[in-house]
């Protein structure tokens, strides 16, 4: 069966337009994206889900074209937005760590963050841990290869694409990264919170006493056993912050609530 020009410019055009998608995901996407898991891995799975998914595409443009050219940078843009809003709920998780870390006077105490580069703190990293071994348990990542493999229905290439209105939607929801840390972090915070009314009222009554001597190892000793009760309260704010995600995502790729 002879193979004419215009579609091997098809298959060009489908195969270069869905990697654009899936990479811009994966550079962003929280456990895809993580800089552990080697370069030749990412790409390999990227190839893949493209090899698997381009078929599906519909397609109709001329990949050479400006339009075509137009089109790549708006599949790059919205893989990378679906994958931002997602790494905002692990951001929230890992700030909301921060915030007890530093009640507890733990935030000198950093390490290497292995999902996104640079340093965090101890507990930002234990609690990124958690909710990575969440997500993967709850089968996230296959909710996002679904939902991104629906997004070629939804949203097909030379459609209208991500608009500002869609930009600002998402820089909108942006704002429960605070949110979602106060959630995470707020049984911790009180119980450290109680904490240091008790080293206050003991500053008050025995001033003589030094309390950076007695308050450190009770206060990190005491953390620790708030950390450990708090942590019945993760699942429940993760899953309400990946459910805000979730909808937000296919708002994105215009399919409706999920």
């Amino acid at each position: 069966m002879p193979i004419e020009a215009a579609q091997i410019t098809a298959w060009i055009g489908a195969f270069s337009w869905a990697l654009s998608r899936v990479g811009g995901l994966f550079l962003v996407a929280p456990i895809f994206g993580a800089t552990t898991i080697p370069v030749r891995i990412r790409v390999g799975l990227a190839l893949a889900l493209v090899a698997v998914i381009a078929p599906m595409a519909p397609v109709g443009l001329e990949p050479m074209s400006g339009q075509g050219i137009g089109v790549l940078a708006q599949q790059m843009l919205l893989g990378g937005l679906i994958g931002f809003v997602l790494k905002l709920v692990f951001e929230a998780v890992a700030f909301g760590a921060q915030l007890i870390s530093t009640s507890m006077s733990l935030s000198y105490a950093e390490t290497v963050n292995p999902l996104g580069g640079g340093s965090t703190s101890v507990m930002s990293q234990f609690y990124t841990g958690m909710i990575t071994l969440l997500f993967l348990a709850l089968d996230g990542h296959l909710q996002l290869i679904a939902l991104l493999a629906d997004s070629f229905h939804t949203m097909p290439f030379g459609g209208p694409g991500v608009g500002a209105d869609d930009i600002w939607g998402v820089l909108t929801w942006s704002g429960h990264l605070f949110a979602g840390a106060l959630r995470v972090a707020l049984p911790a915070l009180t119980a450290l919170l109680v904490v240091n009314l008790g080293f206050g009222a003991i500053s008050r009554s025995a001033p003589s006493m030094n309390l950076f001597a007695v308050g450190f190892p009770i206060t990190v000793s005491l953390g620790l056993v708030a950390v450990w009760l708090a942590l019945r309260q993760l699942p429940g704010a993760f899953d309400a912050l990946s459910a805000d995600a979730w909808a937000t995502m296919r708002g994105l790729i215009g399919g409706g609530s999920p």
